[in-house]
């Protein structure tokens, strides 16, 4: 059972991979991964249900906040670590033939990791809250997305000290004007 999950799996990714999320149909699917239909149904709703099951297999769409006094973004350097080891999964996922939507929950669960953060210190969250965390999850996947699709070589320490040098004087200067 789980090794039929993980071909449907291995097959949507290896599809996405040659022509995009929103060119492939449940027929490329089943075809790639030589299951029968009713197989496929009965381990997955749609292609939306097996792209969402692979977010499952990677840990860094879930970081953990920081938990260090004054520390920003602990998550960035062990996401960027997670990723060159996932590397062709990730740029399935989140690079430009995504088709999207997993960009958007990847977002969502960071959006959700930034906000505690920035909310925690001192126990007030700054009036601009929103726009803070926008700005920081844009930051960081835009400098994901680049990595994954091969625009840039850096290394994940280097994208981490980019990533930290860009948004931290920012994030810091606003916070402290709560």
């Amino acid at each position: 059972m789980r090794r039929t999950r993980r071909i449907v799996q291995e097959a949507l990714v290896a599809l996405i991979l040659e022509k995009g999320y929103d060119a492939v149909s449940v027929t490329d699917i089943i075809e790639r991964a030589d299951v029968g239909r009713s197989t496929f149904y009965s381990h997955f709703t749609d292609k939306q249900d097996v792209l969402f099951s692979n977010l499952d297999e990677l840990g860094f769409l879930h970081p953990e906040p920081s938990t260090g006094p004054g520390e920003l973004f602990a998550f960035s350097l062990p996401m960027f670590e997670h990723v060159r080891e996932q590397r062709q999964l990730v740029r399935a996922l989140l690079g430009r033939r995504s088709g999207g939507l997993v960009l958007a929950r990847g977002e969502q669960l960071l959006a959700a990791v930034v906000r505690h953060e920035l909310s925690a210190p001192g126990g007030r969250a700054p009036d601009s809250l929103d726009l803070l965390v926008t700005c920081v999850v844009g930051a960081f996947m835009g400098l994901l997305r680049s990595w994954v699709d091969g625009e840039t070589s850096a290394s994940p320490a280097e994208l981490d000290a980019a990533f930290r040098a860009a948004v931290g004087p920012g994030v810091r200067a606003a916070l402290d004007q709560r």
